[in-house]
């Protein structure tokens, strides 16, 4: 990176395991020590530039200034992402197929998804009655497999049940792991992607039935802006891009336990709100609590940006943790305060807890209007429908572990329905 300025840039040949070791900070901390919003290291075996905030997130979000084709590790897109899926498309292409994803953001269809979410928590309610403890993580990945799959018109056996939802857990829980962790993931993943291709064969021969309005159906008979069938191998990553998030909000109903449970005055607002606060506090949930730490992209041509030359090629890491913690963005950054959202009229740009940008034409996280509605279901079941005991436990949480969550998982004792 050259330019009028000379960027701060940090020592080392290769700085992959600092990253490792330091998790959702390793951006911010650099950021404070360089007094920067950008900087340029050494990950990966490259040259990498890291940056954070508003401008930072608005320059990102540029879709003539960064491209997101070959920027995510091939072990992550192997992993998580699944390989040839949205993430990784630029231009008319990646317009065209996030269509296909933004068709179920009707206003219809996330009711349908809170109904279903809702019934989901009942069940599961019912279930825990006669039990001492329960695990909220593992049950809520459960519930969220329920709910992803009926949502999706993806038919589930309740014996399938554990089984899909620690498949789909894998890809989330362990995305950057080595060694036998790794291959683990690979193998949940090349599972989950057989048990949906599958399907996509059966709804194409017309042998599987399922409703025209499903995400099984529209993914299955989405055509490509030639006209063709998608490749069943990327309809099946696209479908799995859809049940993957909505399991991974297991971890965020996990943070919701701990957010009503330090912060009883806020909590007993929910007993008398309207949903207006509950968007409030699960939108401070999703601010306060980490949940992804960065995303990345290559720049597509040179430019410059706060007298900084940005090389075409260059591997770029935006810092979404960061940046919802930054102290020029929000007040009082480190305290829970869902009545900071009150009267919010922050950008795109500012609050990124599952990416920023524009909705339909760039690369924000289609499923974010999901993530919201399931959380504020899940925050009603635990704020106001069910009685439990939060016994003695590890509820602290790593920034270094990415994703983080609570080290006991949040154990619930003698849950009863209200």
């Amino acid at each position: 990176m050259t330019g009028s300025r000379q960027v701060p840039r940090e020592e080392g040949l290769d700085n992959s395991l600092s990253l490792l070791r330091e998790g959702y900070m390793y951006i911010p901390n650099r950021r404070h020590s360089f007094a920067t919003d950008v900087f340029e290291t050494r990950l990966l075996g490259q040259k990498a530039i890291c940056m954070g905030g508003e401008g930072a997130a608005e320059i990102f979000y540029d879709n003539e200034k960064f491209i997101r084709n070959g920027a995510a590790p091939k072990r992550v897109q192997k992993t998580l992402f699944g390989e040839k899926g949205v993430q990784t498309l630029d231009g008319e292409a990646h317009t065209h197929r996030k269509k296909m994803f933004m068709s179920l953001m009707t206003p219809e269809k996330l009711e349908e998804l809170k109904n279903i979410t809702t019934n989901q928590w009942a069940y599961a309610a019912k279930k825990w009655e006669p039990k001492e403890e329960i695990i909220l993580y593992e049950e809520s990945k459960q519930i969220m497999c329920r709910t992803a799959c009926q949502w999706a018109g993806i038919p589930l056996e309740e014996r399938e049940v554990l089984e899909r939802a620690n498949q789909l857990g894998n890809l989330f829980e362990s995305p950057i792991s080595v060694g036998p962790g790794y291959w683990k993931v690979r193998h949940s993943r090349k599972k989950v992607e057989k048990w949906i291709e599958e399907m996509i064969v059966q709804v194409r021969e017309g042998t599987m039935k399922c409703s025209e309005e499903s995400a099984l159906y529209t993914f299955s008979m989405h055509r490509d802006l030639e006209g063709k069938l998608l490749d069943i191998e990327i309809a099946a990553v696209e479908l799995v891009n859809i049940l993957r998030p909505i399991v991974a909000i297991a971890i965020f109903i996990n943070f919701t336990a701990l957010a009503v449970h330090h912060n009883p005055k806020e909590s007993e607002k929910l007993k008398n709100s309207d949903d207006r606060y509950a968007h409030m506090f699960v939108q401070e949930i999703r601010r306060y609590y980490p949940f992804f730490p960065l995303v990345a992209a290559r720049v597509k041509k040179e430019f410059t940006w706060k007298d900084y030359t940005f090389e075409e090629g260059t591997l770029t890491l935006l810092d979404l943790y960061g940046t919802n913690h930054d102290a020029e963005l929000w007040d009082d950054v480190d305290t829970f305060n869902p009545e900071r959202f009150a009267d919010w009229k922050g950008s795109p740009f500012s609050f990124v807890p599952q990416g920023g940008g524009d909705y339909m034409m760039g690369h924000r996280c289609a499923g974010e209007f999901v993530t919201i509605e399931v959380m504020k279901v899940s925050l009603d079941y635990l704020a106001n429908r069910l009685s439990y005991q939060i016994p003695s436990q590890d509820l602290s949480y790593s920034l270094v572990s990415m994703p983080s969550m609570p080290h006991s998982k949040v154990i619930l004792k003698n849950v009863k329905r209200i």
